[in-house]
Order: C-alpha cells, then sequence, then structure tokens
C-alpha cells in the first residue's frame, strides 16, 4: 500500500476524531502487534482509541476511502491473533467504550459497550441478584466486544452455554461506517435472517461492534464445589459420564491431565501424590446441598477414585478456583515457547483423544500436557518446547491433532476462534463449498476486503495490506 494513503489517513483521522484519539508513534502502535496468542502480526501505522460510535464510525468512513485495512480490537486478550494486525494499516481499539448502560432487573439484560470488562459485568449484574453466565479464562481483563467477536466460552458453558446464547442484539459499524442494529430486547424473536448470530464468532471480520444487549438471568441460589482426585485420566473422564448420566448438570466439570497436575505441583499447589488426574465440578442452583450428596458418592464410587474434597466456604472455592485458571500462566513458565490448542471432541471421545496425543509427543519428541472443560469435551492441548529448532516437530504435532480431533467427529477451536493460528486447518473441517459461501457473505458486508483481513480463512491475495 502507497505510503500516501496512510499519509493521508493520519490527517484526516486527526481531524476527524481528534490528535490524542490518533496514535502514531511507532512504540505507541508497537504495542499493538501481539495478544494472548503466539501468533506474529505487523505493528500497525496507526492506532485510533474510540470513545465513541461516531468516531468508530468515522474511522471505517476514512479507511473504506482511502483502502486502508483496519483490524478491531478490545481487550487484546485472545489467543488466536485476532485482534493483531495482519496488514498493517489501522487497529480500532474500542476499550474506552466501557460503560454499562443499562442493567434492566425487569426484563433481565444488560446495554454494554464494547470495552465493559467482563468480571466487571458479572460484579455489577451479581450486585443486582442477577447472573451473567460466560465466563472465559481471562473475565479479569477480557472485554464483552473481544467474548462476542470470538463467541468465548468458559467452564460454565457446559450448563449455560458460550457468549452467543446470550446476545439478544448488537449495533455494529460496517466497512464505510454505516451502522445496523441487529436483534431484539426480548427472548423471543424470528423476525428475518438472525444476523447477530452471524455476527457473533465473525472475529472481527464482518463488523466493529458498538454497543451489544445480553440476556442476564437471576443469581442462583447456592453454589457448591467439588475436587475429585482419580488414579489416571480415563478414569476421570469415566465419572463425568457417571455424573451425567445420574442426573446431575453440573454448571463446570473441569479436566487436568497428569503432565497439567504435575504443572500445579511445580508452582507450590498441593496435591496428593497418588493423584494422575483431577475433576474439579461446581453445582448451582436451589437444591445444591441434597446434589453434592449425590456428587459425591458418584465421585467416591467411580473406579479409579482415590479422595473427593467439598469446598466448604466461599474462600475455598475461589482457592481451588485460581488454580484451576492459574493453568495457563503456569504452563507458560515450564518452556520458553508455548501453543495451546482449544479443540472440542465429544465426550466419549476424550479419552480416546488423550491417547492419542501422547502419541502424537511421543512420535514427534514434543512435550504436552491437557486440561479443559470436561463436561462439553472442550480440551486445552498445550505444546511445550524451548528451542526453535523444534519449531517443525511442533508443527506437526499440531497438524497430526487437527486431523486426530476431526477424525474423532470433533471441532477445531471451542472458543478461542480460528484467527491467524488455525486458518491453515479450516479448510480440513468445512468443506470448499461453504468456505465459498462464507467468503461470499464476508463480500456482502466488506466487499474490498478491508475489516481484519488475513484471519479465520488461508490468504488468497484477495486482501489489501500495507
Amino acid at each position: 500500500m502507497p505510503a500516501a494513503a496512510i499519509d493521508r489517513a493520519k490527517v484526516a483521522l486527526a481531524r476527524a476524531i481528534g490528535d490524542s484519539r490518533v496514535a502514531v508513534d511507532a512504540d505507541a502502535c508497537g504495542a499493538f502487534a501481539k495478544d494472548e496468542s503466539e501468533a506474529d502480526g505487523r505493528v500497525p501505522d496507526i492506532v485510533v482509541h474510540a470513545e465513541s460510535l461516531a468516531h468508530i464510525e468515522a474511522t471505517l468512513r476514512i479507511a473504506e476511502e482511502l483502502g486502508v485495512p483496519v483490524t478491531p480490537r478490545a481487550g487484546g486478550t485472545g489467543r488466536s491473533g485476532g485482534a493483531i494486525p495482519a496488514a498493517g494499516g489501522i487497529v480500532l481499539a474500542t476499550a474506552k467504550l466501557s460503560r454499562i448502560k443499562d442493567l434492566d432487573r425487569k426484563n433481565l439484560l444488560a446495554v454494554v459497550e464494547p470495552g465493559v470488562v467482563t468480571g466487571d459485568l458479572h460484579a455489577a449484574a451479581e450486585a443486582e441478584g442477577l447472573f451473567y453466565p460466560p465466563d472465559p479464562n481471562s473475565w479479569k481483563s477480557c472485554m464483552i466486544g473481544g467474548n462476542v467477536a470470538e463467541n468465548a466460552g468458559g467452564p460454565r458453558a457446559f450448563k449455560y452455554g458460550t457468549t452467543r446464547e446470550y446476545v439478544l442484539g448488537v449495533e455494529a459499524c460496517l466497512m464505510g461506517g454505516h451502522t445496523v442494529r441487529s436483534g431484539k430486547r426480548t427472548v423471543k424473536g424470528v423476525t428475518g435472517y438472525d444476523v447477530t448470530a452471524l455476527l457473533v464468532g465473525s472475529e472481527g471480520t464482518l463488523g466493529v461492534f458498538s454497543e451489544i444487549t445480553l440476556k442476564l438471568l437471576p443469581k442462583p441460589r447456592e453454589i457448591a464445589t467439588a475436587l475429585g482426585l482419580f488414579r489416571d485420566s480415563t478414569s476421570a473422564l469415566d465419572a463425568v459420564t457417571a455424573v451425567l448420566h445420574h442426573g446431575l448438570v453440573p454448571r463446570c466439570m473441569e479436566f487436568l491431565d497428569p503432565p497439567a497436575l504435575d504443572a500445579l505441583r511445580s508452582q507450590g499447589v498441593a496435591i496428593d501424590a497418588r493423584a494422575a488426574a483431577l475433576l474439579l465440578i461446581e453445582l448451582d442452583g436451589g437444591h445444591v446441598e441434597a446434589d453434592l450428596m449425590d456428587l459425591g458418592e458418584v465421585l467416591s464410587s467411580a473406579p479409579g477414585s482415590i479422595d473427593v474434597q467439598v469446598a466448604q466456604d466461599a474462600a475455598r472455592r475461589a482457592a481451588l478456583w485460581e488454580a484451576r485458571r492459574a493453568m495457563s500462566p503456569t504452563t507458560r513458565k515450564l518452556a520458553k515457547y508455548k501453543i495451546s490448542e482449544d479443540v472440542v471432541v465429544p465426550r466419549s471421545a476424550m479419552s480416546e483423544l488423550l491417547d492419542r496425543v501422547a502419541g502424537i509427543g511421543l512420535r514427534e519428541g514434543v512435550r504436552n500436557l491437557t486440561y479443559g472443560h470436561a463436561g462439553d469435551g472442550n480440551l486445552h492441548v498445550n505444546f511445550l518446547w524451548n528451542d526453535r529448532a523444534e519449531d517443525e516437530a511442533v508443527e506437526r504435532a499440531v497438524s497430526q491433532l487437527m486431523d486426530a480431533t476431526l477424525a474423532l467427529g470433533g471441532t477445531l477451536s471451542g472458543e478461542h476462534g480460528i484467527g491467524l493460528t488455525k486458518q491453515k486447518y479450516i479448510t480440513r473441517e468445512q468443506g470448499p463449498a461453504l468456505v465459498q459461501l462464507e467468503h461470499g457473505l464476508k463480500r456482502v458486508f466488506d466487499p474490498k476486503g478491508l475489516l481484519n483481513p488475513g484471519k479465520i480463512f488461508p490468504p488468497d491475495g484477495t486482501h489489501h495490506a500495507c
């Protein structure tokens, strides 16, 4: 792209939304070339810090006129490279759009801007006796706009579903600066195409959110957490099936394999040395005490069970969850390089997937560990290495993991999205006709291919780049 187009964009953006909201310094822009993934992006030429819908509209209008690519970004906590520029140009940051505009107790909904931190919405809703279930691991820092763009999940997704199930409507700006409003403020509504559901999970490739209407639930009256320790992974995963067959519906069922338990032990977390796998299970509702007794009996009687512990108070519950949520940062400390793949398989295939992962690790000589959401089959398979000479072996391991996942009836991503890191694999899951249809939808929303180019699909030469 000609440097002249970038220079013209800098001038036009400064005039339209103010110098203070337009960063062009290399150091300031450099911070927006990375997210929480291992993907390598390009340093943007411009970062726009939008504070209103008008700022988003002006940015997308100017970018369209000058042919400059735009990468939307909220919290930058993504794990697939979705919020980092693949083509330079403009990063459109919405973190400063951070108002909770409405918490409607009568109609059980919230209206928020994309820069609202997910944990802040949790706290605000619960202060009103309400409940927003989606809980990605980075809830203390990730933002609703990014959650919606990636259709984020989390431990509670087994019972309550992912972000998509809670998005009633959106206000989104398209390339050229045109704003559309889709959805409704009611739980029911079947008017026209479900454009809202299409925008959720579109990874910033179709529009930029400026307002989101979310469904809330009444806050659960009681919560209880139990920890089950097992002699091996198969015993733990069989116990998951036993719990469900007993008629219990926990809101979370988290699993850690033997290397993951060892990683926690290395950080000083006290775990019985006999245990080689762990389940962290949480119940909520109005009859938790009775359900907890049933859960304890099911876990204790499961083959391979070593111990069952129950958190007796909120502090103990918090401590158990802090250990689980620390898995990702803990894993990062184990090796210089790490890739975490969030594949999903049917629950009945989880043990087989772990066996295949072990085989992949042995064949390629790549260290690995696995943890994740056992209730819905969403496992985070982590590959760890210390030397760039091992890069090719790791790439082969990841490729084999994707093939194994698909062979077992699974899907390539449960909550992180495709972004940059998985785009080379998407055609293994989706056939040519479906991919062609998706390309067609992209062109309807973004004819010039300027909005978050290079994401989801392998590059085909149609996207503009600087």
